[in-house]
C-alpha cells in the first residue's frame, strides 16, 4: 500500500504568526509532524504543501519532499485544507504516480505518536471504509449545548439531554486535527478529508490531542514537554 504524507503549512496565520516554524523542545514545530511518520512502510513520501520559502526550506533539509511552492491562491484565510490536499495530490500523482490514501497531517499537532499513526494505518488497510479521522472524547457534551434565541437560552440541539445525568449520554467525540487518511476517489467526491464514509481514530490522550492554534496553546506544549522532562529526571 501507498499512502502520501501530506504537511500543510502556509505562512499566514493571525492568531500565532510563525507557528509552523516557531521552536518547540529544540526544533521547528512543522518536523515534529515530518519526524512522526519517517521510516513508515507504506508512507511513499512526506510531502509538504506551503507558499513560504523559509519554510520549504526547513522541510527539505529533514528529509521532507517540497517539489515546488503552493500558489497563492490556495494561501489565503478562507482555503480549505480540502483544497490543498486536493491540489498536492494532483499534482504529485501526475508526476509520480498514483497513491492508495492521502494522509493529511496538521504541523499544529505536534504530540501525536508514531503508535497513533500506526494504528491508524491499520485502521485504514483492513476495513471497508473509505477514511480514518483522529478524535477524541469530548469533555463537554454537544447535547447539553444552549445558544441564544432572542435575549434566552434554548438548547442548541433538538433532541437536547440537559436533564441526563453525564454517565446516561452517549459518546461524543471532537476532531483534534491530528489524524486524516483518505483514499484520492473519496477525497475527489466528496471533496472533503472524511470523505463519504468514516472510521474514528480514537486518542484519549489530551497531550496528544493538542492542537496549536494560539499563544495559550502554544504555552501549553512547552508546559507539557517540561512536565515531561521533569517526570524523568
Amino acid at each position: 500500500m501507498k499512502i502520501l504524507a501530506l504537511i500543510t503549512a502556509r505562512s499566514g496565520s493571525k492568531r500565532l504568526p510563525g507557528k509552523n516554524i516557531r521552536i518547540l523542545g529544540g526544533r521547528p514545530l512543522i518536523l515534529w509532524s515530518i519526524d512522526v511518520v519517517k521510516n513508515i512502510p507504506e508512507i511513499c513520501d512526506i510531502l509538504v504543501s506551503t507558499d513560504n520559502l523559509d519554510i520549504a526550506n526547513i522541510c527539505r533539509r529533514s528529509g521532507a519532499y517540497v517539489p515546488w511552492l503552493r500558489p497563492a491562491e490556495l494561501a489565503t484565510d478562507t482555503t480549505t485544507s480540502s483544497d490543498v490536499a486536493i491540489h498536492a495530490l494532483d499534482k504529485y500523482e501526475l508526476d509520480k504516480g498514483q497513491v492508495d490514501g492521502l494522509l493529511l497531517l496538521q504541523p499544529t499537532s505536534p504530540f501525536r505518536t508514531r503508535e497513533s499513526v500506526i494504528r491508524g494505518i491499520e485502521l485504514f488497510k483492513r476495513s471497508k471504509h473509505k477514511a480514518v479521522l483522529g478524535v477524541t472524547p469530548s469533555h463537554c457534551h454537544p447535547m447539553w449545548a444552549l445558544k441564544m434565541e432572542g435575549d434566552c437560552l434554548v438548547p442548541y440541539m433538538r433532541d437536547h439531554g440537559l436533564e441526563m445525568r453525564s454517565q446516561d449520554l452517549p459518546p461524543s467525540f471532537f476532531v483534534n486535527g491530528s489524524f486524516y487518511l483518505v483514499t484520492p476517489a473519496e477525497l475527489r467526491k466528496f471533496h472533503s478529508l472524511r470523505g463519504g464514509q468514516t472510521l474514528p481514530l480514537i486518542i484519549e490522550s489530551a497531550r496528544e490531542s493538542l492542537d496549536i492554534d494560539t499563544e495559550a496553546d502554544f504555552r501549553l506544549a512547552e508546559f507539557y514537554l517540561a512536565d515531561q522532562v521533569n517526570n524523568t529526571l
